[in-house]
């Protein structure tokens, strides 16, 4: 799904040659019907099954992309000469990158491109986000998040963000608390890669982000397309990559690549 932040977050469905805006069908029965036929994302092949979030099996082990250092940026090894596609490494992991904090289920620190700003913070369900720091590179950026990572969470729990059980928090001061604590890691970092290497930015601001919500589940039950070909429900809402029915959630962006029918009653 696609997401513009505004006064409530704006969805569409790119489904179709023009899409489909989404929030204009809050609070009406929808009706989701997986086809059976997957198209992998990047190279277009049919594929019986999907890797990676829309991938076919030869692309998720050849391509860059996929590989184990774009969930987990530390352990970049483009220095080895072991990348897998040098050129698309250079262009999109040797760029700046801003380490930020979310508040999800809770605060987390996480790391994103800034063409990604906000729709990263839209797509985990956060209420509060604030950028902390511009870094040189993506492998900078792994570095930091996991220095300050020893000190909060790195990632989200879904089934509380769904449930919206989240209070606002001050991130500002969140943010001194952690730079305090992580004050040496982050010297080694900035000493081994230069000065330039991490630019920090106390004058950022918090943004706040609302979600086009009727109504949230008080228990969490997930549709699988894998396992069930249709989906029907009331849509009460829509927050993340999730669709909220009356009935369960789905989580769109799991089933990129899917050919879905959609319509509503």
């Amino acid at each position: 799904m696609q997401a513009e932040l505004g006064e409530s977050v704006s969805y569409r469905l790119a489904l179709g040659k023009d899409g489909i805006d989404l929030n204009q069908f809050i609070g009406r029965p929808v009706t989701l019907r997986f086809t059976g036929k997957i198209a992998c994302v990047h190279c277009g092949r049919d594929t019986k099954k999907s890797f990676s979030q829309g991938y076919c099996y030869p692309c998720f082990v050849s391509l860059a992309q996929c590989d184990m250092c774009i969930l987990k940026p530390e352990k970049c090894h483009y220095h080895q000469g072991t990348c897998r596609e040098p050129e698309w490494g250079e262009t999109f992991c040797f760029q700046p990158h801003y380490v930020y904090l979310a508040n999800a289920s809770g605060i987390k620190v996480g790391i994103t491109r800034q063409t990604q700003i906000p729709t990263r913070w839209i797509d985990q369900g956060a209420i509060q986000a604030l950028p902390i720091m511009k870094v040189a590179s993506r492998y900078v950026s792994g570095l930091v998040e996991v220095a300050i990572g020893r000190y909060v969470s790195d990632k989200t729990s879904w089934q509380q963000m769904l449930k919206n059980n989240t209070a606002p928090a001050d991130l500002c001061a969140k943010r001194d608390e952690l730079l305090s604590l992580c004050r040496e890691e982050l010297a080694d970092i900035s000493a081994r890669f230069g000065d330039s290497a991490i630019e920090y930015l106390p004058n950022a601001e918090s943004v706040d982000i609302a979600y086009p919500v009727q109504r949230y589940p008080a228990k969490v039950k997930s549709f699988n397309f894998d396992k069930q070909a249709e989906v029907r429900g009331v849509l009460e809402g829509i927050k993340g990559q999730y669709l909220l029915f009356d009935t369960g959630v789905i989580n769109v962006r799991k089933f990129s690549g899917y050919q879905i029918e959609f319509w509503v009653d």
